[in-house]
């Protein structure tokens, strides 16, 4: 008997002891999940490193700092008119991993729409946030949870008091009929001529050659070349000089700094855009997509011809930042930390601090319709 108690005894303590090990394992199990998180994914997609470097190389960076196992990057077609099917193809297959719980898209070219109506049929968790829309407003809107594009409106009023602020009387404005039919670009122009008036800046409409037309780009890039010395001796050297145009970009800032004349902006605000062909700055491929080092370029540059004060542009590309603090107001969702899919605080403060300046949203107003999630970014200018 007192054998059978002695087993009895020795099992019971065994039960214990195992139990008291379960009871161990299971009070450290959150602590390890507290410390890894749980599975999570954000997925990006973005164009081709030779149509759209700039958003291809802030997904790099973006999965440079979570890692593959928390990214997951993809690419639309160059093509991307004519091969939507595979954009709603790249779209439903990040959709289908259940870790992601985010997706960025930068830019949101024509068939995202149809894209996230296709990964909504699979899950509708996902947080959508798009950048840079090709899609009518109402459209993408309606499908997305939250849109991202510069408010180029605004810059009918920005442009005219930064050109002030560094000094000019003069404002010439660089178009060409197809651009002027555009009512966006048309809206834009009848602004900046407004609000030039009311700053005292007298404001001059120059037609230049269409680059699309017979004399090319390369016939557009020789007259503002040739042009903009004309300009400036007529009008002197305060006189501010901007373009509707990207291909006009480059030799806008060459003759510009060349004649000692002032720039405040590409029409694409970025550090990106211009600046480094105009000023012959090689980007090595270890500074790819580092910011940091082409302003710092920039800004040599400009001072070495005198026109620190007279050149300025946004100091991020708007597109970037929509992709990199996109990605981190989706690990704030993720987390738990927004206020549902639409947090104004949360995505002011990840664009603040990605931009290191104040950010201006303001949710698109068209037609008498208001689209809360559709918001307008503008930024304060950096100046070189």
């Amino acid at each position: 008997m007192l054998k059978k108690f002695l087993s009895v005894l020795l099992m019971l303590m065994l039960l214990v002891s195992l139990a008291a090990c379960g009871q161990q394992t299971a009070s450290e199990e959150p602590a390890a999940t507290e410390t890894s998180g749980e599975n999570w994914k954000i997925g990006v997609l973005t164009g081709t490193v030779s149509q759209n470097e700039e958003e291809y190389r802030a997904a790099q960076n973006v999965l440079e700092k979570y890692g593959e196992e928390h990214v997951v990057l993809m690419t639309y077609p160059d093509k991307f008119m004519d091969e939507q099917e595979t954009t709603i193809a790249n779209v439903v297959s990040m959709a289908s991993d259940p870790d992601v719980k985010a997706i960025i898209i930068v830019q949101a070219v024509p068939g995202v729409s149809a894209a996230i109506d296709k990964a909504r049929e699979i899950r509708d968790d996902i947080l959508f946030v798009c950048g840079v829309p090709g899609e009518d407003p109402k459209m993408i809107a309606s499908k997305a949870d939250v849109v991202f594009a510069m408010d180029e409106l605004s810059m009918g009023r920005t442009l005219p008091e930064q050109a002030k602020k560094q000094g000019a009387t003069k404002f010439v404005h660089y178009s060409f009929p197809r651009h002027m039919s555009y009512a966006l670009l048309s809206a834009r122009r009848n602004l900046l001529k407004e609000n030039c008036e009311k700053l005292g800046l007298e404001f001059i409409d120059a037609t230049a050659p269409d680059p699309t037309g017979d004399a090319g780009v390369s016939g557009a890039q020789q007259f503002i070349l040739e042009d903009v010395p004309r300009k400036v001796e007529q009008y002197g050297k305060n006189t501010a000089f901007f373009s509707t145009n990207c291909s006009m970009q480059v030799p806008l800032i060459k003759a510009a700094l060349d004649e000692g004349a002032i720039y405040p902006q590409p029409c694409c605000p970025s550090p990106y855009h211009g600046f480094p062909s105009a000023l012959g700055i090689k980007i090595p491929e270890d500074k790819k997509g580092d910011i940091d080092f082409v302003v710092n370029q920039i800004t040599e540059k400009v001072a070495e011809k005198n026109g620190t004060g007279r050149f300025s542009t946004w100091p991020v590309p708007c597109a970037m930042m929509f992709v990199e603090a996109g990605a981190e107001y989706a690990k704030a969702y993720i987390d738990g930390e927004t206020n549902g899919k639409l947090d104004m605080d949360q995505i002011n403060a990840k664009f603040k601090a990605y931009a290191k300046t104040d950010v201006t949203l303001a949710p698109l107003e068209e037609n008498g319709q208001k689209y809360d999630n559709y918001l307008m970014v503008l930024m304060d200018f950096l100046n070189f």
